[in-house]
This record gives structure tokens, sequence and C-alpha cells, in this order.
């Protein structure tokens, strides 16, 4: 496989992280547990938010498999792993010294626990673990989540990127028969939502996260193998993408259903999980169709990605501090909080993390030669 730019990959990852921007302004509002709440908790936001929250992180761990497989198309292995220490473990040492203390501070005064100044409450924030101490990576565990598994897959991501790679080739020849095959993905992730996830609680903590460890670790391999098939992938995805859209649209409603109204069934993982990886092939498949495009405006969207990414939810705790009391409506409480949340990001990306070198590589960039 020869160096390749996907534009649609690119639209996808951009698209799903601005989903995550708009996801955690909105955790501001619903009942769900976030780390400071509105005074009016706003109840029709939970559906929308339901709804995303199915595929959002799962499509990222398959896209972050699909550039790993392109970035070892060029790269020795040991050339990979020291470019993913470089852009995911300094960017998160800098995040948790530097962007988290502000959200856990912000959270301890709102909860009563603190109530000097930041800098006053800055020692403390490596006084034990989160949430009963306040260290913590907070947003940010999606980086050493990616870099444990870049590490641990990367010696047999080296065995199947070689052309003779009988594994490699049994998924092309399964795609080439039918494009439903690729629907066979979906066995090993309802194993691990069925059996899995009812003993290991998500905690975003990396030790003893089982479930999520597993879960987005084969679809991080998915991505890594899917890809790896070539041409065989892409027919696959444009010929199943309606029939995903369908069965998506159609298992969505069937799941918020048995989600409000059953604790406990063997049908719950099942839906679960073709929900999951429908929308996923559907979103890959338009995206393929309408958004493989070069522009201007991917080149700069995919390079803020990373830097916004790293900075927005601690802009956004702090815009939803000052207006936690505010007796507006919550809608326009809603918009400034989305605005700014943007705009103080690009703010920040482009005329500071952009333009100054040795803040590049701080927030995941690479320094323009």
């Amino acid at each position: 496989m020869t160096k390749v730019r996907r534009h649609d990959i690119d639209w996808i990852r951009v698209l799903v992280f601005d989903i995550l921007i708009i996801y955690h302004v909105g955790m501001f509002f619903v009942p769900w547990g976030w780390h400071i709440k509105n005074n009016d908790i706003v109840e029709w936001m939970q559906l929308p938010m339901f709804f995303v929250n199915q595929w959002r992180l799962p499509i990222l761990f398959v896209v972050s498999g699909i550039g790993t497989r392109y970035a070892l198309s060029y790269r020795s292995g040991n050339e990979y792993i020291k470019e993913r220490v470089k852009r995911l473990l300094i960017p998160l040492i800098v995040g948790i010294l530097i962007i988290i203390p502000p959200q856990v501070y912000l959270e301890r005064l709102v909860q009563g626990n603190f109530t000097g100044n930041f800098f006053q409450f800055y020692p403390s924030f490596f006084q034990g673990i989160y949430p009963t101490g306040n260290f913590s990576w907070h947003h940010l565990w999606f980086l050493p989540y990616l870099l444990l598994m870049s590490l641990i897959f990367t010696p047999l991501f080296l065995r199947w990127r070689a052309s003779e790679s009988k594994f490699i080739k049994w998924v092309k020849q399964l795609l080439n028969k039918s494009p439903l095959y690729i629907y066979i993905f979906t066995i090993p992730i309802l194993f691990v939502e069925a059996f899995m996830e009812p003993l290991f609680p998500v905690t975003l903590a990396l030790y003893g996260d089982w479930y999520t460890l597993m879960l987005y670790g084969l679809l991080f391999i998915y991505g890594f193998v899917l890809i790896s098939t070539g041409e065989a992938f892409w027919r696959a995805v444009d010929k199943i993408k309606p029939i995903a859209l369908i069965v998506g649209i159609l298992i969505f409603p069937i799941l918020l259903w048995y989600k409000r109204n059953v604790d406990s069934s063997v049908w719950i993982p099942i839906l679960v999980i073709f929900n999951m990886w429908s929308w996923i092939l559907a979103i890959i498949g338009y995206s393929a169709k309408f958004l493989n495009n070069n522009s201007t405006l991917i080149k700069y969207r995919n390079q803020a990605v990373y830097p916004f990414y790293i900075l927005h939810q601690t802009i956004t705790v702090i815009l939803g501090y000052y207006l936690i009391n505010s007796p507006m409506h919550y809608g326009l409480k809603f918009m400034i909080m989305l605005i700014g949340t943007f705009g103080l990001s690009w703010v920040l990306y482009e005329f500071i993390i952009r333009r100054i070198k040795i803040i590049r590589p701080l927030f995941g960039l690479k320094n323009q030669t």
C-alpha cells in the first residue's frame, strides 16, 4: 500500500470531534453525571445525545485503525511508535499539567470542597486520584488508550501489512463474495458487549477498564484489517451503506425502547452492537461517496482538530461555571457555550498554538519545515 490521503476519513475525524464538542456542551444540561451542571436540567437533550453516543467513540477507534494502516504503509514499526509517543504522550502530559486542572478546580468550587484561588488549588491537583482525589486526565482519556493500543498491536499489524498475509487475504475474499460479510465483525464485539460490559463498568481510568479496552481495541483492529483489504473494503462499504443506514434507522428506536423499559435482556447487547456497526458503516460509506475531496478547508480543519480536542472541555467548563446560576434561557446558554468553545479554541489555535514553533508539539502538531 502506497502513501494515501483519504479526505473522507479526515472529514469523519473532524466531524466526530465537532460532535464531541457539542456533546460536552450538552452534558452541562442533561441529568447524566458530569463535572458541573446547569441550574436548569433539559430532559429532551438526552435523546440526540443518546443517539450519537452509540457510535461517536467507536468510529473514532475504527478511523484510528485506518490511519494506522496508512501510517505503517510508509513507516517502519519503530518510526510509527516514536511518532505515536510524540503525538499522544507529550500532549497527554501537557494536558494533565495545564489543561485539566482548571476543570477540577471549578468542579471543587461548585461542590463547595474548595474556596481559594486556582493557584492555591493547583498543588492539591496531585493529591489522590479523581473522583475521590483531584488528579485526572478527564476528557483526554482517549490519548492513553490509543497509545496503549498502538504499542500493543504494532507487532501484529506489521505481520498483517505484508502482502502475503493469509488473514487479510481471507477477509478480502469474504468481502469480495458479499458485502454482507462485513457484518461478521459484529460477532467478537457482541461477545464483549454481552459478557464483559455487565462485569466491568466503564471507568476510563485504563487500569481495570477491561470492557472499554476490549471493545475499542477490537474496533481499532477492525479499522486496520478492513482498510488492509484495499478496494475490497471500499466496494463492500459502498454496496452495504444503504442497507446499513436502514438497519441503523430501524434498530435505534427499538434499542431506545429497550433501554428505557427493560432492565436486562439478551436483545440489548445485540441491538447495541448492530446499531453501532450499522451507523459506522453508513457514515464511512456515505463519507466516501460525498466527502473524499481535497480542499483548503479540510487541510486546515484536519490540522486544528487535535488542539481543539485538547482545549475544548476546559473552555466549556469555564464558560459553564460563569453561566451556571444565570436565569437566562438554557437555549441561550447553550449557544454561548457552543460558540464560545469553538471560538476560543480557534483563537488559541490560530494565534498561539499554530504559529509558535515550540508550542506546536505540545498539542500534537508537527513542526513545519
